[in-house]
């Protein structure tokens, strides 16, 4: 029993030190971020904020769909666009908030090119609508509705995806893990539903002029 106390000892000193050394890479991973490069950049901020304006005109003129006798399937398509992208404005708004930079509110009604004092520069992202190409569309109803939607809102995913090209294009931006996922899925997304769109207007009969 006497020669066993060492033998005990020993191994709880053996012990120590593999759990030490087991635990010695683990710290040093977690510390690793610190001492790199800052894991988002200013382009991915700016990327982010602009698209939450971006995303609420897209919301507001979907939103339209109902009272301005959209057909059924445009209507279908509104409230996938209502209810995806007004979640997607979420997800931008926590990821700013969580790194405590400026949160848009994503009302695009206070995001109106006319309004004194606007940024216009956030406000304008590619593809957005001027104040009078969106009262063009809120006055048109029915098929008229329609043609001017589908025109519009396929202008409106294009300016995204330049969005989306701009920020992959910004030197050590789009890598941060949340802001790379949402940004590719943008792209696929809107280069799906612009697919969808052109059809869908091709198949519409001609109604008047264009705006």
């Amino acid at each position: 029993m006497k020669q066993s106390l060492p033998r005990v000892i020993a191994a709880g000193l053996l012990s120590g030190l593999a759990l030490a050394a087991l635990s010695t890479p683990t710290q040093a991973q977690s510390a690793q971020p610190d001492s790199g490069r800052p894991p988002y950049t200013a382009a991915d901020v700016y990327f982010m904020s602009g698209m939450i304006h971006h995303h609420a005109q897209a919301v507001l003129m979907a939103g339209w769909a109902p009272t301005h006798g959209a057909s059924p399937s445009l209507r279908a398509m509104c409230e996938r666009i209502v209810v995806g992208q007004g979640d997607e404005i979420a997800l931008m708004q926590r990821w700013l908030r969580d790194r405590h930079e400026a949160v848009p509110d994503g009302n695009a009604s206070h995001d109106m090119p006319d309004m004194p004092g606007m940024d216009h520069s956030m406000v304008m992202m590619p593809g957005m609508l001027s104040a009078e190409q969106l009262a063009q569309l809120d006055s048109a109803k029915g098929a008229e509705f329609d043609r001017r939607f589908l025109k519009y809102m396929i202008m409106h995913h294009q300016g995204a995806i330049t969005m989306v090209n701009q920020l992959f294009g910004s030197q050590g931006a789009g890598e941060q893990e949340t802001v790379y996922r949402f940004a590719s899925d943008v792209y696929a997304d809107q280069t799906t539903e612009i697919d969808r769109m052109q059809k869908m207007l091709a198949a519409l009969s001609p109604q008047g002029h264009s705006p």
